[in-house]
């Protein structure tokens, strides 16, 4: 049954095609009579001539034969309200081929059918009416004027209980199917511009209306004014737009009325239907031509109350998405959003003379810290805002982390220069007036087939690489710069591999008494063996594994070596031998670091004082209260401390007093500025220093014997270098104690 088929007025669901026949069937009542006897249809047509129903009149059609009341059937359909079908005409069931084709080839159920015939033994009653779905019975000689009057009103009552019954129906369908689709939509705005596209079809109107809702409650407004969020036909142009930009004063009044009132609005040519669902509400507008009919109403009640469930969904959606794709404090882009623009430039095609840049805020968490966090938010706002209103038209912004923003444009504008001036001026954060300093990095674009991801971290690599430069505050990003750091990252995952596989070594190299030349010490040294490149230098990869945190395994086993190790040399009788092992700050930093040594000393039997803990100026500098009080505490329990490299930071003097120290190093760059007849002024200084403060002194690289008489005069204690003895395996190390006792 299609629902394009209907005439009467009292349907709703009508194709935009057949309006006009509409318009010029309403009022009457179609009325098909077949009979091969013309004085048949004589006697019918003056019989009902004067039969209103409804104030409708009958609207008759005539047909001669079965095969020519099919083909009127056929055209007209379910218009057709009543048959008066005679059974007998050019052959004995002509009339019930009929209606057999009529209910099961032509599927119309709505029309009603009056059998008439003159032979009644041609079609039992009981059984034809049962088959065919037959209104009423009637031998020609029975049907007197008041009884065809009569049969004639019942049928067209019964054709109207059924008319309406089926409108409901797939009023209830399109509802059903409608709101299913919907409920498929996640765009605020695909959702909006289906709920206007729905309702038109369930009224049969052109899809032409908009959905407004306070932007407060859906899209990313600062005001809560009322916003078109999704139309069609001539209103399309208006989305996301201020419904006052409609520029029609009936328009407005009447969707505000409807969201202040918060119920339907119907008038005799617009309408305007309220949603709402916990919360989230919204007016749909609607231009008609006629009032809305009762029954269109009843369905839209229905279809509003299940899309109402849907709009609510969609803008939680809304939400979630945001989540996902927005920062929530300057509505700006997030990390998500800004990789994926950064894939649409690429997919597009349109690398140019694009930059991507990242700015960061240097020292933010002080706002944070000395301001309060709503400072810092306020002054993030502020750079956000600026940075739009300057270059908003030119490049593409968001927020890449906590304080970083990044940002998409034409080298033109992204450049060092112009953004640099954009930051020249104090931003205005609450209550306060904040000049501040920024760190770029930037990526000039390539037809590389790059990616949004690999796009941003080879800018994140130019912006670390400009926070380690002390002359400028920007740098552009060079492939080298990403082959050295994945050149590090694949160091770091090779030392960890050889670590857990125990190939690293501990070697150590002799420490001498100045006056004597006989082994006092020995200081444990890390060697790293690989099977391509040698041994690899300790400068390259004990930053690394600080870096990494890998220090803290690898120190703590370096330290059990050694302590294991002396107990075998303090075994084979060398008793008075002292072991050095370097220890860096994030070793420090353990909380296990003080129970770690202690424990290393008591399980391998040594005298505590046999063990020395050497660290550098930097180390103390770093952190010095925590150096300062887990020194003083190994010290108390009877552990050695050195200072290495001594002379090559800035320490302060005072925290030098602090320490609890027993030996100072005088560092190998001091040790080459001794040539003859020239003074080494800070290497002397050193020695006079550790004298006056009751430290003994050490020299290390003493590679010359000139640099070994020259340090004994200065009257320092020990010396360590090539001169002696180079760094070496243990089993040589027992070689060299043999052959030096």
């Amino acid at each position: 049954m299609a629902t394009t088929d209907y005439e009467n007025d009292e349907l709703i669901f009508l194709a935009e095609d057949e309006s006009q026949e509409k318009e010029t069937n309403l009022g009457r009542w179609n009325v098909l009579v077949v009979d091969d006897d013309e004085e048949i249809h004589t006697v019918t047509r003056l019989a009902l001539s004067d039969l209103h129903l409804n104030d409708k009149k009958l609207h008759f059609h005539h047909a001669y034969s079965g095969k020519q009341a099919l083909s009127i059937i056929e055209k007209l359909g379910n218009r057709l309200a009543i048959i008066l079908l005679d059974v007998v005409m050019e052959t004995d069931d002509a009339g019930l081929v009929v209606a057999r084709k009529m209910r099961e080839e032509l599927k119309l159920m709505e029309p009603r059918i009056v059998l008439r015939t003159g032979q009644p033994g041609y079609a039992p009653e009981e059984s034809v009416i049962k088959e065919y779905d037959i209104n009423d019975y009637k031998t020609k000689t029975e049907l007197t004027r008041s009884k065809l009057v009569t049969t004639i009103i019942a049928s067209l009552r019964s054709y109207q209980q059924i008319l309406t019954i089926n409108q409901s129906r797939q009023g209830l369908e399109k509802i059903i199917h409608s709101s299913a689709n919907l409920l498929e939509e996640h765009s605020v705005k695909g959702y909006c511009e289906g709920i206007v596209t729905q309702i038109s079809s369930l009224l049969g109107l052109e899809a032409g209306g908009v959905v407004c809702a306070r932007a407060g409650a859906v899209l990313d407004k600062e005001d809560n004014s009322v916003y078109v969020l999704g139309a069609a036909g001539e209103f399309a142009k208006y989305i996301n737009e201020s419904l006052e930009n409609v520029h029609d004063p009936k328009i407005v009044e009447a969707v505000n009325r409807c969201l202040q009132q918060k119920t339907h609005v119907f008038q005799n040519n617009y309408s305007v239907l309220y949603l709402n669902s916990s919360g989230y509400d919204a007016a749909v507008f609607l231009n008609l031509k006629h009032e809305i009919s009762i029954i269109d109403r009843k369905l839209l009640e229905v279809f509003l109350s299940s899309i109402s469930v849907g709009y609510e969904n969609v803008n939680l959606f809304h939400q979630l998405r945001n989540a996902a794709f927005r920062d929530w404090l300057t509505k700006l882009p997030n990390r998500n959003e800004f990789i994926n623009m950064l894939d649409e430039t690429c997919a597009k095609g349109i690398m140019g003379d694009n930059v991507v840049a990242l700015l960061d805020i240097k020292h933010f968490s002080d706002v944070n810290d000395g301001l309060g966090q709503d400072a810092g938010n306020n002054l993030l706002k502020a750079v956000s805002k600026r940075v739009q209103d300057s270059l908003s038209s030119k490049v593409k912004m968001g927020r890449i982390g906590a304080d970083v923003f990044g940002l998409i444009g034409s080298e033109e504008v992204v450049n060092p220069t112009t953004i640099n001036a954009l930051f020249a001026f104090p931003f205005k954060a609450g209550d306060h007036t904040l000049p501040i300093n920024i760190t770029m990095g930037l990526c000039k674009l390539t037809d590389d087939g790059s990616t949004g991801i690999n796009l941003l971290k080879q800018t994140n690599i130019a912006l670390n690489r400009a926070k380690k430069d002390l002359n400028t505050n920007f740098g552009y990003y060079e492939p080298e710069m990403e082959e050295k750091t994945t050149w590090r990252l694949g160091l770091i995952r090779q030392l960890r591999a050889d670590f857990s596989a125990r190939k690293l070594e501990v070697w150590y190299q002799p420490q001498v008494d100045l006056v004597t030349e006989r082994v006092v010490g020995l200081e444990a040294l890390l060697r790293w063996p690989t099977e391509k490149e040698g041994f690899i230098s300790p400068a390259v990869f004990v930053p690394l594994a600080e870096y990494s945190g890998l220090i803290i395994e690898i120190g703590a086993w370096v330290l059990e070596q050694s302590c294991r190790q002396l107990k075998v040399l303090v075994d084979k009788g060398y008793e008075n031998l002292r072991m050095a092992v370097n220890i860096s700050m994030p070793q420090f930093r353990d909380p296990d670091f003080i129970q770690m040594v202690k424990s290393a000393v008591g399980a391998h039997e040594i005298i505590p004082g046999q063990l020395e803990l050497e660290i550098t100026e930097s180390v103390v500098m770093d952190e010095p209260h925590i150096v300062v009080e887990a020194l003083k505490e190994l010290k108390s329990f009877g552990v050695k401390i050195a200072i290495d490299d001594f002379g090559t930071g800035f320490s302060s003097m005072s925290y030098l007093q602090q320490l609890p120290l027993d030996r100072l190093k005088v560092d190998r760059s001091f040790i080459n500025e001794i040539k003859p007849n020239k003074s080494a002024f800070i290497a002397e200084t050193i020695v006079t220093l550790g004298n006056r403060l009751g430290l003994q002194t050490i020299a290390e690289g003493i590679e010359k014997r000139e640099q070994a008489s020259y340090m004994l005069k200065l009257g320092c204690d020990e010396a360590q270098g090539f001169l002696y003895a180079k760094p070496m395996a243990f089993d040589d190390l027992i070689v060299f104690l043999e052959k030096n006792k």
